[in-house]
């Protein structure tokens, strides 16, 4: 297990590991900064300056979206590595003192953690890591499966065995993944397999509502080891032979049988 953080309103990030944003984008996020407490900068007429065309030549400035992307990106890692702990509060400043930026995309980071049921807000403290239980976990399995289920049935039906055949290479990427024992690396994998296999539904809301309840489903992280990883990895190849073969019985079977083992 790599060093944890320190929960309280002074807790840090993770130590270990931790990424840094680069000097570039450091900057970009300080100009965040002045706009947020009000202070003029010299020689910036006004907020706009998006509008003006870039000069030849001359690097874009990294938008402060990009670096909360990477923050984002770094405390779910954390989550589902173990590094934020459930029940603790960590302060956006202090964590955003130790990824090299300021507080703000880490606290829109958090609030997009928060959408997604990973953290919760603490007024004038920061935001707990959420402790969900064996009930909302089984809760949220059965809703994947009442969604999911029915679309994966009607897939079977319709879609042409090269197209599953296409699809290979990520159940491939999920093992890999798997053996390697890293739980955000296999999480990262399973999500865009899953991704993949509902895309094919031609229904963009289905994918963001189930990638949304997958994310919520993979938090706090099923500690199933590396052996455990692997069969579920495995279960995704299962998945594509059953919907090759176009065995509705087994496709359902495995859809309830995957989310109930959730990772």
């Amino acid at each position: 297990m790599k060093q944890g953080v320190q929960g309280s309103a002074g807790a840090g990030a993770p130590t270990s590991g931790t990424p840094r944003v680069p000097a570039q984008q450091r900057a970009a996020d300080a100009l965040d900064g002045y706009r947020e407490r009000g202070t003029a900068l010299p020689g910036v007429r006004g907020e706009h300056t998006h509008a003006e065309r870039p000069v030849p030549g001359q690097r874009p400035v990294v938008q402060r979206s990009s670096v909360r992307g990477q923050i984002l990106d770094a405390l779910r890692t954390a989550l589902l590595a173990g590094e934020l702990k459930p029940g603790e509060v960590y302060s956006a400043p202090v964590l955003g003192d130790r990824f090299g930026v300021s507080a703000t995309p880490v606290r829109e980071a958090m609030q997009q953690l928060a959408l997604e049921g990973a953290v919760e807000v603490v007024p004038n403290r920061g935001f707990r890591v959420v402790e969900r239980g064996a009930r909302e976990l089984a809760e949220l399995a059965e809703v994947r499966a009442l969604i999911e289920v029915p679309v994966m049935l009607r897939l079977a039906r319709t879609v042409p065995a090269e197209r599953w055949a296409e699809l290979r290479p990520l159940a491939e990427e999920t093992a890999r993944a798997a053996a390697s024992g890293c739980p955000a690396t296999y999480a990262e994998s399973d999500r865009a397999f899953h991704r993949a296999l509902l895309v094919l539904s031609g229904n963009g809301q289905l994918v963001r509502i189930a990638e949304d309840l997958h994310r919520r489903a993979q938090w706090p992280p099923v500690p199933l080891g590396r052996a455990g990883l692997l069969a579920d990895a495995a279960e995704h190849t299962a998945l594509l032979d059953a919907l090759t073969a176009r065995d509705l019985d087994v496709v359902a079977a495995l859809v309830h049988e995957h989310f109930a083992g959730a990772v």
